[in-house]
């Protein structure tokens, strides 16, 4: 007869979360009816095995004043100067090419996949995941050293979901229920799928002509939807003043500090994917710059870790519209912050952030790594993204033909050479912006006599 759980000592033990499991052979049978209940048990086990490998949370650090916080209660930003926070680990157990190299055989047979093959650089907490994250590295057909990373491959078609998915991951394990956020189209139906899928409450702000397909999958999923008149600084205001008395979670960018977390997982899979090595250059659409900043962390982790082959860290490459191009211009001004960029248009929703909350950290990264930042027109990302349609099969989001088009950009001016090895993000796939290329297209369908 089967011995349930509770009674493991003869068969199965789990010693606690952050123990080992132990398993012990044994001479006992089981009835064909029992084997259902041992393999349930067992998967069980093996998740709580797996969630051994992820580290405890040392600390929440500020990105300004270094002032170290608990990470024991939900926190936003540091209570002495507004910064944004960084969570450091305990990874110690983790350092070293052995410790490396398991993560793609475990990745195998963990009961959770994608980004969280990085469990040992995640915090210990169970996942709420819908497969986000180890999106494809396309190699271009025409550009030998250019290499495409594929973020629409992710769930709700958007890097965002690696982020969001953390943070709901987070919100689970402090138990809170309502989270709120202001976002420029593609952060709102990321939000409103994760937390469908860990039943708590989403309130989304966003401007009223973000595109449609984002207003869409935020209905569908069961959100919360507040369509504004104004740009998402706007949202973000209304969320901050609401929010204490709705009793909701802002998880705006970077006033939380595990949206990072998520994101910094491009810079593991960008870097595993090439080899365990840096490439010379990483183009990045940057609206809040979450990814660039995270990817930055990982970078910092992976030496830190010596995961990475030693050599210089990839120039990072900051891509805007000359629409919205509040880094930029703060770069090439030799300013520390940007100034709110007035009256910002693109069609590439994404980068439509007048005056982003991450901008000190941004230019720092840009400066640190030798990297520059690139602001183009509409009408030459319209033409990047058509070209890659159009030669290498690849419907890119906007954003990511921002990227694409830089690209060419600095290659023309000598800042990089054909035989740079350069990454290029496409942060989400182009069919999520249907409406806004059909209107740069001038597209409309009619009925035609065959």
């Amino acid at each position: 007869m089967f011995v349930g759980i509770r009674s493991l000592p003869a068969q199965l033990s789990y010693s606690g979360m952050r123990n080992s499991c132990l398993i012990w052979s044994s001479d006992f049978h089981f009835r064909a009816a029992d084997w259902p209940l041992v393999f349930y048990t067992l998967s069980v086990v093996r998740a709580l095995c797996y969630l051994r490998r992820m580290p405890s949370i040392a600390n929440l650090e500020c990105s300004r004043c270094r002032k170290t916080v608990s990470a024991r209660t939900p926190q936003t930003v540091c209570p002495d100067c507004s910064g944004s926070l960084y969570v450091r680990y305990d990874l110690g157990p983790s350092r070293g090419t052995v410790a490396r190299d398991q993560i793609a055989q475990q990745a195998s047979s963990s009961p959770w996949k994608g980004m969280w093959r990085y469990a040992p650089v995640l915090p210990d907490a169970k996942p709420v995941t819908l497969g986000e994250g180890w999106t494809p590295m396309l190699p271009s057909r025409r550009f030998p050293n250019v290499s495409l990373k594929e973020e629409g491959a992710n769930p709700t078609a958007t890097f965002k979901a690696r982020g969001l998915a953390l943070a709901v991951t987070m919100a689970c394990h402090y138990g809170l229920k309502k989270l709120a956020v202001p976002s420029a189209g593609n952060a709102a139906g990321a939000l409103a799928a994760y937390a469908a899928a860990a039943g708590i409450e989403a309130h989304i702000f966003m401007p009223k002509d973000v595109p449609f397909a984002n207003y869409i999958e935020a209905t569908v999923y069961g959100a919360h939807v507040h369509l504004v008149d104004g740009l998402i600084s706007d949202c973000g205001r209304i969320v901050a003043e609401r929010k204490e008395k709705e009793g909701w979670f802002d998880i705006s960018t970077l006033k939380e500090p595990f949206r990072v977390e998520g994101k910094k997982t491009m810079g593991y899979e960008l870097v595993e994917q090439l080899g365990w090595e840096y490439p010379d250059a990483v183009f990045y659409p940057t609206g809040g710059g979450v990814g660039l900043i995270g990817m930055w962390k990982a970078f910092q982790e992976l030496e830190e870790l010596g995961w990475v082959r030693p050599g210089k860290r990839p120039r990072m490459v900051a891509v805007q519209s000359s629409g919205c191009a509040p880094v930029v211009r703060a770069f090439e001004q030799g300013a520390n912050v940007s100034q709110m960029w007035q009256n910002a248009a693109t069609f590439a929703a994404g980068l439509r952030v007048p005056k982003p909350y991450g901008d000190s950290i941004m230019l720092e990264i840009l400066r640190e790594s030798g990297g520059v930042a690139v602001a183009l027109p509409d009408d030459q990302i319209l033409a990047s993204l058509k070209d890659w349609a159009r030669h290498e099969g690849i419907f890119l989001s906007p954003e990511g033909a921002a990227a694409t088009a830089a690209y060419g950009h600095l290659l023309a001016t000598g800042f990089l050479t054909p035989k740079d090895r350069v990454v290029l993000f496409n942060t989400g796939g182009g069919l999520k912006y249907t409406d806004v290329m059909a209107e740069a297209l001038g597209l409309r369908r009619s009925a035609v006599e065959v």
